[in-house]
């Protein structure tokens, strides 16, 4: 595949001085992609899910001031937004052909090949952890490991095709009406987080609500037609190159679905990390759940070096809280169930 000669890259003046955006011609058309870090180290990339953009979908955990030690640090991040889901965004024209999943997971190819990465290793968000999966198996070789959190992975059932298809509607003919939003926020957030009659919705809710009402509904429209066309994986994941690493919570709509993927992934190359208290977007309820699991992750690929001037006994990054069995392939098979949070050491 031919990749795209132009694009456009323009200054963020928002949460990093470094961080620049790009708009990439590609085959199935212009994608937006946020990069973050030294270009020079290993890749990062992410892919968010439905109706949602890296800051909606990956801000909680990226904020963490460990979180954001951890990933810096060690990579340069590559944000990929689905088509129409970027910050300012114009509506796509309903009479754009729809991208299929496998569109989609080519435009990363494209990407890739623009800012000449070789392999990268990968971090989705439910519909954008089923588009990573899929380029893994497309491209075998250019993905070091996955990232997966509430992800999907067979085709939909007729239960959750049908109520994509009533909120495909909603979105096509009433917009981001007041139903849609709920419907959405109830795919997101636990119970808890989304609050009721007694208890406020937490801020991160909050938020999430006013970047839906900022976003296209017709280009959500499109990506979720998209996903709720998405071919069935399950017989492929077990020729899966790479290792996987998975985390979902325990009130996720998606929890069956991450535990069947796991029980379909080779052993020794997944782990399944099931957060209570949380629904799919770990990433922002209960980001601190990832450190430990992800430092593991990393140190298995040699990739993860720990700030050696600003640890300390308390520090997410120590090396002195990392146990070394843990970095073996065998461990790759432990199922960790439940973390809520790193509990600091004691000095």
């Amino acid at each position: 595949m031919e990749t795209s000669s132009r694009s456009i890259s323009i200054d963020m003046e928002t949460s990093s001085p470094r961080g620049k955006e790009y708009v990439i011609d590609t085959v199935c058309g212009s994608v937006c992609v946020s990069v973050y870090g030294d270009q020079d180290k290993p890749a990062l990339i992410t892919y968010p899910d439905l109706g949602l953009n890296y800051i909606s979908c990956f801000q909680g955990l990226l904020f963490c001031p460990e979180a954001c030690s951890l990933f810096l640090h060690n990579f340069c991040i590559y944000h990929i937004c689905p088509p129409g889901h970027e910050l300012g965004a114009a509506t796509i024209s309903v009479v754009d052909p729809i991208l299929s999943v496998d569109d989609l997971a080519d435009q990363i190819l494209e990407v890739l090949n623009y800012f000449g990465l070789g392999a990268v290793m990968c971090m989705g968000v439910t519909a954008g952890a089923y588009i990573l999966t899929l380029f893994a198996m497309k491209y075998k070789q250019r993905v070091l490991g996955l990232i997966l959190i509430s992800p999907l992975c067979k085709a939909p059932s007729w239960t959750e095709w049908l109520y994509n298809k009533v909120l495909s509607n909603l979105l096509y003919y009433y917009g981001m009406c007041g139903v849609v939003k709920e419907l959405l926020l109830k795919r997101y957030y636990s119970k808890e987080a989304r609050g009721n009659a007694q208890v406020p919705e937490s801020d991160i809710v909050e938020a999430c609500r006013r970047v839906l009402d900022e976003r296209q509904s017709l280009n959500i429209w499109q990506f979720l037609e998209a996903t709720n066309e998405r071919p069935d994986l399950s017989e492929c994941l077990s020729k899966l190159h790479c290792r996987c690493l998975i985390f979902v919570g325990e009130y996720s709509p998606f929890h069956g679905e991450a535990l069947y993927m796991t029980s379909k992934l080779e052993r020794h190359q997944s782990a399944l990390v099931e957060v209570q208290a949380c629904g799919s977007m770990v990433t922002e309820e209960q980001p601190h759940a990832m450190l430990i699991p992800m430092e593991y992750f990393f140190m298995g690929y040699g990739i993860y070096k720990p700030v050696k001037l600003s640890v300390s006994p308390r520090s997410t990054l120590s090396p002195l809280c990392i146990s070394p069995e843990l970095l073996s392939p065998e461990s790759m098979g432990l199922k960790l169930k439940p973390i809520k949070t790193r509990i600091p050491m004691k000095v």
